[in-house]
C-alpha cells in the first residue's frame, strides 16, 4: 500500500494512548486499522507527561517522548509498522499549556522559575504577572491557610517538600529558619482557593494545575515544537492536530509560523465554532476537528416538533426557573455571570488591571473608576456569542470581530445607571479590538481579553449550561446548539456545500476522547424527540418508581441510562462518575469546589436503586420501540460522516456500535483481537476479541469498512478537487431522505425520522434520481438501480445505501 505523504489523509483514526494503551498496544492494532481502510492513526499527545496520565495533555517536557508510552523508539516502532501497511501518523499537540506537576521538578523550565524568578532563562515561558504579590508566583497547592500547613512543610535535599510536591530553592536561602524561608523564596505556596481570585499566571481555562505557555514568543516556540518538528521532517509523523488554539495570545501567527515550520503538513485545529461563525479564511490550516459537522449530522436525525415538545415537558417536570435551566439564553447569561465574577476573578483582576494602566498613561482615557473597569469588562464578555475575537493591535479588526464588541458594548452599556459613566465600555470595546495603540499594556490587555473570553465561553456554556439546560442530552454537545438542536437536509447540503468550497481537507467527527457521550449514545437520546409525549409519560413513572433528590437530576439520570443502554441496568461505576460530574459542573446544588456531600450521597444512592436498579426494567417498551429509529440515526450518521466532504475521523471502537459517557468512561482502553481486532470497547455489538460482531454492530462494521476502503481506493471522488452535489429524492416522502453525490461517481442516501413516515404515508411513490445514465450497484447489499432508486430500498434492514456507477 503506497502513502502519497503530501497528500491529505483520507480518514483518521483517534487512539487515545495512556500507559495502559502504550506505542506498543497500537503496534498491534495496525494490521486491524489498515484493513478497516483508514489512511492514518491519530494519536492523543506523546510528550512526556505527568506520570500515570491518561490523556497527556499534561506535558512536562517537550524534548521527550513519553517513556511511559515505550519513548521515542517505542514511537518509531509504531511509525515503522504503520508505514508497512501504508498508514501515516498524525500527533495532537499541546501548545498553550504545560503541567504543574507534583513533584514540580518534573517541569523543568517551570522548577528553574521557580528557583531563579524573572531572571530565570525560562520566565518568558510563562505568562506570569510578576507585578503582583510582590514578585512571587503563587502556587495554590496547600489543602489550608498556610498557617494550618506550616508543620506540613519540611527541607530535605536542597528542596522545600509539602506532601507530594517538592519545590526548588533560591540559591543562598537553605538555611534560613521556615518562616524566612518561604517568604525569601520567588514563589508563594497558598491555599488552594485562592486560586479563583489571587492567580498571576494565566492557565488553561480554570485549571490551575495548567500552567500556559508563551508559544508567540519565537524562541519558546522553537524549543517547545523541535522535537515534534524533527519527527515530522524524518517522516515519523505526517500531521498534527492543534488543541485550543484560542488559548494563544495570537492564533493567527502562532499557525502561520507552524504552518511555514511544517511546510505546509495537513494540519487541524480544536476550533470551536458558535452558531453561525466561520473559520478565519486566512488560517493556514486545513479546518477544523469536526466539531461544527457533528452539530450537523446530529441535527439531521433530531426531530424539531418533537424536540420542542420534549423542552415543553422538560420544564414542566423539573420546574425550572428560566435562568437555572429553564430557558436557554437565561441560563447561558446567568451561568456567564457566574463564572467571570467568581472562577475567572483572576483573569478579570488581571485585565483590569492592565486597564487601569492604560487610561492612567493616557490624558483622554484618564478617570474610569476600577470599579467601572471591572463591571464593563465582565458586562462584555458575557455578551460574546462565540469564544472570542482575534483582534491585533496596530491592524485594523476584522468586521465580524468589530461588530461582535460593538453588540456586546451596546448591551454592557445598560449595566451602568449613570450615562456618562457607561463610557467605559466605549474603552473596553476598543482596547480589545485594538484599536488605542501598540505599546506593551495595549497588546496585553487585546490578547488577554480574547484568552479570558475564550475560557468563559468553555466553562460557562459547555461545562455549566450545557448541564443546566438539559431537555435533550443529545444536544448538548460541544459546539451544539440546545436551543434549536435540528437541523433540515437544506440546512445540511448548504453546510456541506461550503465545507467543500472552503475546507475541503477539514476534519470532522461524531465521537471524540471530549465528547459528553458517543455518537451512539446521543442518538439513542435524540430517538426521545420522536416520542416526546411518550417520554413524558415515562419519566412520571420513573420519578415514582424511584425519587430523585430533585427532578433535573432525575431527567439527566434517566435519559443517560435510557442513551447508555444494554439488556441490564447499567454499572454504577460508569453512570455514577458520569451523574455526579454533571450535577458538580452544572452547579445548581453542589460544585466542584464547594460540594454538599449529603446532596451528593443522595445521587448516588438514587443512581443505585433507580437507573441501576429495579426500575431501569421500565426503559425496555420503549427501547424496543424506538429501536428501528436508532438504527436509521447510526447508520445514516455514520455513513454521512464517512462520505460528506472533509476527512472523517473516527474514535477508537467506533466502527461498532460504541456506547461511551464522558471521560474517563471513553477513555477506557481498546482492545483489539488478534484476528479481526474485536474491540471490547463496542457495547451492544456481540463477541468478544477477535470475533466478528452481530446486529447493528455488524452492520456498522460493515458499512464503515465498505465506505472506508472506498475512500482509500478512490482518494480523487472525495478530497479536495472532487466535488459534492445535493439529490433531491422526488415524492411526497422526500423530506425523509437525504443524498448527494461525490464527483458524479458515488451516491450516498439516508433516511431520517422514520418514525414520521409511516404517518405521511409510507415510502411508496418517492425515489431518489440517481446521476447519468447506466446501472448503479449499491455496496452494503449487492443491489442494483438504473435511474432511480426508490425510498422503499431504505425502509428495511439497511435504511442507508451507498452506490457506485457499474
Amino acid at each position: 500500500m503506497k502513502r502519497e505523504r503530501s497528500a491529505p489523509p483520507t480518514a483518521t483514526y483517534r487512539l487515545q494512548l495512556q500507559p495502559a494503551f502504550p506505542f506498543a498496544a497500537a503496534e498491534r492494532a495496525v494490521p486491524h486499522l489498515a484493513a478497516l481502510g483508514v489512511s492514518h492513526l491519530h494519536l492523543s499527545p506523546v510528550l512526556e507527561a505527568v506520570p500515570g496520565s491518561a490523556h497527556g495533555y499534561d506535558v512536562v517536557d517537550h524534548t521527550t517522548v513519553r517513556a511511559e508510552l515505550g519513548g521515542e523508539e517505542g514511537l518509531r516502532a509504531l511509525a515503522r509498522t504503520a508505514h508497512a501497511h501504508g498508514l501515516g501518523l498524525i500527533l495532537d499537540i499541546v501548545p498553550n499549556h504545560m503541567a504543574v506537576p507534583a513533584p514540580e521538578r518534573l517541569n523543568r523550565p517551570l522548577w528553574e522559575v521557580l528557583r531563579d524568578g524573572p531572571a530565570s532563562p525560562f520566565a518568558h515561558w510563562f505568562d506570569i504577572d510578576w507585578a503582583e504579590h510582590g514578585g512571587k508566583v503563587l502556587l495554590p497547592v496547600l489543602a489550608g491557610p498556610l498557617g494550618e500547613e506550616l508543620e506540613r512543610f519540611t527541607v530535605t535535599d536542597g528542596a522545600l517538600r509539602y506532601h507530594d510536591h517538592v519545590l526548588p530553592l533560591r540559591p543562598g536561602t537553605e538555611q534560613l529558619p521556615l518562616p524566612e524561608l518561604l517568604d525569601a523564596q520567588w514563589y508563594r505556596p497558598a491555599w488552594w482557593r485562592l486560586a479563583r481570585t489571587e492567580l498571576n499566571y494565566r492557565r488553561f481555562f480554570t485549571v490551575s494545575e495548567l500552567i500556559a505557555v508563551r508559544v508567540e514568543d519565537p524562541a519558546v516556540f522553537a524549543d517547545t515544537h523541535a522535537a515534534v518538528l524533527a519527527l515530522l521532517r524524518e517522516g515519523v509523523l505526517d500531521g498534527l492536530r492543534v488543541d485550543h488554539p484560542d488559548g494563544l495570545a495570537d492564533p493567527p501567527g502562532y499557525l502561520d509560523r507552524l504552518h511555514e515550520a511544517t511546510g505546509g503538513r495537513w494540519t487541524v485545529v480544536e476550533k470551536i465554532l458558535g452558531g453561525d461563525e466561520r473559520l478565519p479564511a486566512g488560517w493556514p490550516v486545513a479546518g477544523t476537528t469536526g466539531y461544527d459537522a457533528l452539530r450537523h449530522l446530529d441535527g439531521l436525525f433530531t426531530d424539531p416538533e418533537g424536540a420542542a415538545e420534549l423542552a415543553a415537558a422538560y420544564r414542566a417536570f423539573t420546574g425550572a426557573p428560566p435562568d437555572r435551566g429553564g430557558d436557554w439564553p437565561s441560563t447561558v447569561r446567568r451561568a456567564a455571570h457566574r463564572v467571570v465574577t467568581r472562577e475567572l476573578a483572576a483573569e478579570v483582576e488581571r485585565l483590569a488591571r492592565t486597564a487601569g494602566r492604560i487610561c492612567d498613561a493616557s490624558h483622554h482615557l484618564r478617570d474610569h473608576a476600577p470599579w467601572a473597569l471591572r463591571t464593563a469588562l465582565r458586562e462584555t464578555l458575557v455578551r460574546l456569542p462565540v469564544y472570542r475575537p482575534y483582534a491585533l493591535p496596530g491592524r485594523p479588526a476584522a468586521p465580524a470581530d468589530a461588530a461582535m464588541l460593538d453588540e456586546a458594548a451596546q448591551g454592557a452599556r445598560a449595566a451602568f445607571a449613570v450615562p456618562e459613566e457607561a463610557a467605559v465600555v466605549t474603552f473596553v470595546r476598543d482596547a480589545a479590538l485594538g484599536r488605542l495603540g501598540d505599546g506593551p499594556d495595549h497588546r496585553d490587555f487585546c490578547a488577554r481579553f480574547a484568552q479570558t473570553a475564550s475560557a468563559l465561553r468553555a466553562k460557562s456554556v459547555e461545562d455549566t449550561a450545557f448541564y443546566r439546560y438539559v431537555p435533550l442530552l443529545s444536544a448538548n454537545e460541544v459546539g451544539g446548539d440546545p436551543q434549536r438542536p435540528a437541523v433540515g437536509p437544506a440546512e445540511f447540503h448548504a453546510y456541506c456545500a461550503r465545507l467543500q468550497r472552503d475546507w475541503p481537507a477539514t476534519g470532522t467527527v461524531l465521537s471524540t476522547h471530549d465528547t459528553k457521550r458517543s455518537a451512539d449514545v446521543r442518538a439513542r437520546i435524540a430517538a426521545l424527540s420522536a416520542c416526546p409525549d411518550r417520554w413524558t409519560e415515562l419519566m412520571g413513572r420513573l420519578h415514582s418508581a424511584a425519587p430523585a433528590p430533585d427532578p433535573h437530576v432525575a431527567w439527566v439520570a434517566w435519559q443517560t441510562a435510557f442513551g447508555l443502554g444494554g439488556e441490564g441496568a447499567p454499572e454504577p461505576a460508569r453512570l455514577e462518575p458520569a451523574l455526579l460530574k454533571s450535577v458538580r459542573e452544572a452547579a445548581l446544588w453542589t460544585t466542584w469546589t464547594e460540594p454538599d456531600t449529603a446532596y451528593e450521597e443522595a445521587v448516588r444512592a438514587f443512581v443505585a436503586a433507580g437507573p441501576c436498579g429495579a426500575p431501569y426494567g421500565l426503559l425496555a417498551p420503549l427501547a424496543r420501540e424506538t429501536g428501528p429509529w436508532v438504527r436509521a440515526h447510526v447508520l445514516g450518521a455514520a455513513l454521512l460522516h464517512l462520505t460528506m466532504p472533509g476527512v472523517p475521523d473516527l474514535y477508537m471502537g467506533t466502527e461498532r456500535v460504541y456506547r461511551a459517557l464522558v471521560d474517563p468512561d471513553n477513555r477506557r482502553p481498546p482492545r483489539f483481537g488478534d484476528e479481526d481486532g474485536g474491540d471490547d470497547c463496542a457495547d451492544g455489538g456481540g463477541g468478544g476479541a477477535g470475533l466478528e460482531p452481530t446486529g447493528l454492530s455488524a452492520a456498522k462494521l460493515h458499512l464503515t469498512r465498505t465506505a472506508l476502503r472506498l475512500r482509500r481506493a478512490h482518494p480523487e471522488w472525495f478530497g479536495p478537487g472532487s466535488s459534492y452535489e445535493p439529490l433531491t429524492a422526488l415524492g411526497p416522502a422526500a423530506g425523509h431522505c437525504v443524498a448527494f453525490a461525490r464527483s458524479g461517481e458515488v451516491v450516498t442516501a439516508v433516511l431520517r425520522l422514520p418514525h414520521r413516515l409511516a404517518a405521511s404515508g409510507g415510502p411508496a411513490g418517492t425515489a431518489v434520481p440517481l446521476p447519468g445514465g447506466g446501472a448503479w450497484r449499491e455496496l452494503l447489499t449487492g443491489r442494483t438501480y438504473e435511474g432511480r432508486m426508490p425510498l422503499s430500498a431504505l425502509s428495511g434492514e439497511w435504511p442507508v445505501a451507498l452506490l457506485t456507477r457499474g
